[in-house]
């Protein structure tokens, strides 16, 4: 079962990419850390990406169960990515990584995230030519490397690190923390860095903010 969220919660703009089916595969974690899920973290990062507009996402529980069957517990490579989205009938496949875990106030979290094409299936057309003709150009125009990943269609792809002990990150967070109604927390604006899964709710909505940006 695709889920999809409410119109009324399709908080994150997408400037070029809709409408789209997306997967979202399990964390990857190269911080250290052993203080949290990365299947769980996958959870967080789908429920915040059925917020934008003209997403449907494919549950992580489905991505797990054709990873496991193909012996694998996280994704590879860029091929293996794209070889997923298509086993899960998603246009897309969102990646990431977890480079960094502080999760005491002020917590911080680093994170990297690619979203890759699949080349197949019914929206993948829906993306716009325009943007996607300008990544041609820009791919054309550079280094093998990236060559390369053009090849493999990496769409979009960002990192972070979001440290709450910076002020540009905490006036985010309280934008943040207005859009989703957070007056109604003894701790107003605050429940987002004393709690480290309200704390990662922000980090996956701002690392999906800044993929879904027009290129």
């Amino acid at each position: 079962m695709v889920h999809r969220a409410e119109p009324a919660a399709a908080v994150i703009p997408n400037d070029w990419m809709q409408p789209v089916t997306i997967a979202v595969a399990p964390a990857i974690n190269q911080s250290g850390s052993v203080d949290f899920d990365p299947d769980r973290f996958a959870d967080r990062m789908a429920t915040e990406l059925s917020y934008a507009e003209g997403v449907s996402v494919i549950p992580v529980s489905r991505v797990l169960a054709a990873l496991s069957a193909s012996g694998h517990s996280q994704v590879t490579s860029p091929a293996h990515a794209s070889e997923l989205a298509r086993a899960v009938g998603a246009d897309a496949i969102l990646v990431f990584s977890v480079t960094d875990y502080d999760p005491y106030e002020p917590p911080r979290i680093g994170l990297t995230a690619q979203l890759y094409g699949s080349g197949t299936g019914p929206n993948v057309g829906s993306l716009d030519p325009t943007v996607l003709s300008r990544l041609g150009r820009l791919a054309s125009a550079s280094t093998p490397e990236r060559q390369r990943r053009n090849r493999r269609r990496l769409l979009a792809e960002t990192q972070q690190t979001f440290d709450a002990s910076h002020n540009a990150v905490v006036a985010d967070i309280k934008r943040f923390a207005s859009i989703r109604g957070a007056d109604g927390s003894p701790y107003g604006w605050r429940r987002y860095v004393v709690s480290q899964q309200a704390f990662m709710e922000y980090c996956c909505f701002a690392t999906i903010r800044a993929l879904l940006r027009e290129p």
